[in-house]
């Protein structure tokens, strides 16, 4: 009787802690589990990209074993859903690098990834914020310990005579071989410009590029490198330290222009400037295409002095001036068969245009923007006479400049 007389029963007391309780958990749900929303494997040559996208930041760690190789992933407060099931469907047999995945529940609250590796890899595992249509997104980089040496694949190819058998009924060989590092924009993470009708910037420059490698090896006295041979990513500055690395007589950035107005269309050729840019469209131009390193994904807390070394200004004259020689070679040629967007050659400050010691041109091939211009681009006719006219223009550029060039290989008779 006592206990009802107090007005406040033993029922009341544990309804009251209830609502105590109540108060102290509610706000812990809004701190709900990181969602996986995305992965997506991206193999390549140089290495292999695989990205976990998630709607907040989650915590992880990594650790590589040996015997067989592999990368195990652990990450915290994650649930095992459809999308991480989905990974190990996504390795390619033919990727380079990975031999499978696995992933599972590893304890009540941490989910493994276990990564088995074609050989002994240095993977940089890193995160990156949100950045355009990307939300949070965990980075998986595999790189072979061994990196492949493109400038040794290039002269094993030529010893071989893949890409470049010589006619013997021709001219003699020739004791020096032009070397053009063609770098189709873009890739993996980055599909760059998108049209209306859902063409991806990425992938049309890469099948012009190609075509251009393909046109540039059958010539006597030249051979090419692409920056990228398939789907991924390549930062910027290694797209220009690749080119030094096979000391290349030139380098050329295929892209395919977007900008606000679809109406505006053409094609364009632009080179480097650190004194501003030469219109209002080329600097923007040049901010979208230098964001590419954001949206694309770069370990900045990766330590490469290669890298580091390349990213200097253009502080000699020379190179300026046979950069603007070569865009200008260009721009004729392709003012053959195409409009352009201006009859001169442009100005901006493009980071992948920034080689010290090599003369490099961005084309701009179409408005991929502009709808009649992005079924232009996706016709293999087109494809193929861009290809032509960027081949022509080199050679108008070395018949006004014999003297270009210089790289030399010895003579193989």
């Amino acid at each position: 009787m006592a206990e009802r007389s107090s007005g406040f029963t033993r029922r009341d007391f544990i309804r009251s802690g209830g609502a105590v309780l109540t108060l102290l958990v509610t706000p812990l749900r809004a701190h709900a589990a990181p969602t996986l929303l995305g992965v997506r494997v991206w193999p390549g040559t140089d290495y292999t990209r695989v990205t976990l996208e998630h709607d907040q930041p989650l915590a992880f760690r990594h650790l590589l074993l040996k015997n067989p190789d592999r990368l195990v992933l652990d990450l915290d407060g994650v649930e095992f859903n459809s999308v991480l099931q989905s990974l190990p469907g996504k390795v390619l047999d033919g990727d380079p690098h990975i031999r499978l995945i696995r992933a599972g529940r590893f304890k009540p609250d941490v989910v493994r990834l276990v990564i088995e590796l074609k050989g002994e890899m240095n993977p940089q595992v890193f995160a990156l914020a949100p950045v355009g249509g990307y939300g949070h997104r965990l980075v998986l980089d595999l790189y072979p310990a061994a990196a492949p040496d493109p400038l040794l694949a290039l002269l094993q190819k030529h010893v071989q005579g893949d890409s470049f058998a010589r006619d013997e009924t021709a001219a003699p060989a020739v004791d020096r071989l032009v070397t053009v590092m063609i770098d189709p924009g873009h890739g993996g993470e980055d599909p760059g410009a998108i049209g209306q009708g859902g063409t991806h910037e990425k992938n049309v420059v890469l099948a012009i590029g190609r075509r251009l490698k393909a046109k540039i090896d059958a010539e006597p006295n030249m051979r090419a490198l692409l920056t990228r041979n398939g789907d991924y990513f390549v930062p910027l500055a290694r797209r220009v330290a690749l080119a030094r690395r096979v000391r290349a007589d030139l380098f050329i950035s295929i892209h395919a222009d977007a900008f606000m107005k679809p109406t505006a269309g053409g094609s364009s050729v632009f080179v480097l400037s650190e004194n501003g840019a030469s219109s209002t469209a080329a600097r923007w131009l040049a901010q979208r295409e230098n964001a590419a390193d954001l949206i694309g994904g770069v370990n900045l807390g990766a330590k490469d002095t290669h890298l580091a070394r390349t990213l200097l200004d253009l502080s000699q004259t020379a190179t300026l001036n046979d950069s603007l020689k070569l865009g200008r070679a260009m721009l004729d040629e392709i003012g053959e068969f195409n409009r352009l967007h201006k009859p001169q050659v442009e100005q901006a400050a493009f980071a992948v245009l920034r080689a010290p010691d090599i003369p490099s041109i961005l084309v701009e091939t179409a408005f991929i923007s502009n709808p009649e211009e992005e079924q232009r681009l996706n016709d293999e006719d087109y494809r193929e006479r861009m290809a032509a006219a960027l081949l022509d223009g080199l050679r108008r550029y070395f018949r006004k400049n014999p003297g270009a060039g210089r790289a030399k290989v010895a003579r193989l008779d």
